[in-house]
């Protein structure tokens, strides 16, 4: 049931010895070391080298090992209520053993010297178990020398010391200033935020402490006509999720954009529905990061073009590599995509990814040809023939992550970016240039399919353009492309000025399904005659 600010204050003190006995139940069970009270805490390495040592003694030829602790909190409001609140974490230790070729993994939330030891040895007798399935031996790409060392997310106010009372007042101001607005009649608002603690160490040598941090504010606006025959929705896709602290919150004044966000809801149910038909789009950073996630990033994924990923919406048409790679025109030459894990501020920045691999910075897409995946140390090596080829060690890409210390790591995406064009243009040039088209901001609801070559796209807010001129809004507005012919059509792109990210918090793969965070960087864009048809027709 939704609750007042006063009843949520008046509930804080029992709140508080809840989590002070939840806090004695982690601490009894974390009774033989001290809990992770710093990145570089030596109870935690003395933990990892025993496991480290206890998967090399039962047979391992090679084995990581990760302790984490990872606390989310999130907040969430609607009107002058709060709906609810979560306020949780785990911390315990993953292990994953190659013998003969074979994987084997094995977690625990008991961090004892001899539990460590013990769930060490079990990946090593599950990998022994495993190499019956065995099709292909795995072998494991080099990556230089042992990597050590910390990171830390950039951050200035750590989200975890702000009083839950005070993000409380500002989503609801957020919210009274929607209100405000004539004909808005619904609001929902919150927040959330992660804090990941991981030590990493291999039986290379290997020792990495990293502390990850991720902010998401949101909110969603409703209006809703005054003989209720129509309701239109305006999403905060301006302020997108980032690797930051609370200065992220505070930074974008949630309650001074509440209004624009409710007018703009607003002004939709009297927006024009749109004609179908053939349109020039030029489409804004805050809704294009959502479609080169879903065409550019997810299909160049190698585990998908294997085939390996193939039941939680995998595959791809990119693919096979020997068929596509260096060959497949992708978009025009000044269509550049690079993958890295290094962005300020970027959801999928790191010091090391989840192999102890310090990430690269590369193409996946070069003067509008594909020319490389996202891999892992396990897959690069699929891929020798084309490395050799072109004078490139086979590496990994360092794009190997899990979501928790309780389930394995495999390969997800870093950072995909659209790189700026050489002309400086703003999204203002874009659109003076352009006779007849739509111009979409935000990002909205969308399909593709398992090979993420059809696919349809909404957005937030849309304006038709008439000679180099917004005239008016229109709704009801979606787009239907097929993945190359689409970028092939692109022939305008932002310049540096117009580059922002987006992104993804929430990024499902695999089975069990596991969430990963990106950022998408991107310029606005104007695509050539794209097939537009309205979603609010029924026949």
């Amino acid at each position: 049931m939704p609750i007042n600010r006063r009843d949520f204050v008046r509930g804080t003190a029992a709140a508080a010895a809840a989590t002070a006995l939840a806090a004695n139940r982690v601490d009894a069970l974390h009774a033989a070391t001290t809990r992770l009270a710093t990145p570089g805490d030596p109870a935690i390495r003395a933990l990892a080298m025993r496991a480290v040592d206890a998967a090399r003694s039962a047979g391992a030829e090679y084995a990581d090992v990760r302790i984490a602790q990872n606390r989310s909190q999130a907040v969430f409001t609607r009107e002058q209520r709060v709906q609810g609140m979560s306020d949780n974490e785990t911390f315990g230790i993953g292990v994953r053993a190659l013998v003969g070729g074979a994987w084997g993994f094995a977690a625990t939330a008991e961090l004892t010297p001899d539990s460590v030891a013990a769930v060490a040895r079990q990946a090593v007798a599950q990998a022994r178990a495993n190499r019956a399935a065995m099709r292909r031996p795995i072998v494991l790409a080099p990556y230089g020398a042992p990597q050590t060392g910390e990171w830390t997310s950039p951050i200035k106010v750590d989200p975890f010391q702000v009083p839950v009372a005070d993000k409380v007042d500002l989503l609801l101001a957020a919210n009274a200033s929607a209100m405000k607005v004539k004909g808005a009649r619904f609001v929902n608002s919150g927040m959330s935020f992660l804090r990941e603690e991981k030590t990493f160490a291999n039986t290379e040598g290997s020792f990495t402490v990293q502390t990850l941090y991720r902010s998401s504010p949101s909110m969603t606006i409703t209006a809703v006509s005054a003989d209720n025959a129509d309701f239109q929705t305006r999403q905060s896709t301006d302020v997108q999720p980032m690797g930051r602290g609370y200065e992220h919150v505070t930074d974008n004044d949630f309650p001074g954009n509440a209004t624009r966000w409710a007018e703009e809801a607003v002004a939709k149910l009297s927006a024009k529905p749109v004609e179908v038909g053939r349109y020039d789009l030029l489409l804004h950073p805050t809704h294009l990061w959502l479609t080169i996630h879903e065409s550019v990033a997810h299909p160049t994924e190698l585990d998908r073009a294997l085939g390996f990923e193939a039941n939680y919406a995998g595959t791809s048409f990119v693919a096979p590599p020997e068929k596509v790679l260096g060959q497949l025109r992708y978009g025009p030459p000044t269509m550049n995509i690079q993958a890295d894990r290094n962005q300020p501020g970027s959801l999928a920045a790191c010091g090391w990814d989840d192999e102890g691999v310090a990430p690269d910075v590369y193409h996946i897409i070069k003067d509008g040809v594909f020319v490389d995946y996202q891999t892992t140390r396990e897959q690069a090596p699929y891929l020798d023939w084309w490395y050799k080829k072109n004078g490139k060690p086979v590496r990994s890409h360092g794009n190997s992550y899990s979501q928790s210390w309780s389930q394995v790591q495999f390969q997800r995406m870093p950072n995909v970016s659209l790189l700026p064009g050489e002309r400086d243009l703003t999204w203002e040039d874009m659109i003076a240039a352009t006779d007849r088209g739509i111009a979409i901001m935000g990002n909205g609801s969308f399909s593709i399919d398992q090979q993420r070559y059809n696919a349809q796209f909404g957005g937030q807010v849309y304006y038709e353009v008439r000679g180099g001129k917004i005239v008016g809004m229109l709704k009801d507005v979606a787009y239907q492309m097929r993945t190359p012919e689409f970028w092939a059509a692109m022939d305008m792109l932002g310049g540096k000025r117009s580059y922002m990210l987006g992104a993804s918090a929430n990024d499902g793969k695999g089975q069990p399904s596991q969430s990963n965070a990106v950022s998408h960087g991107c310029v606005p864009t104007r695509h050539r005659n794209i097939n537009v048809i309205n979603t609010g027709r029924t026949g």
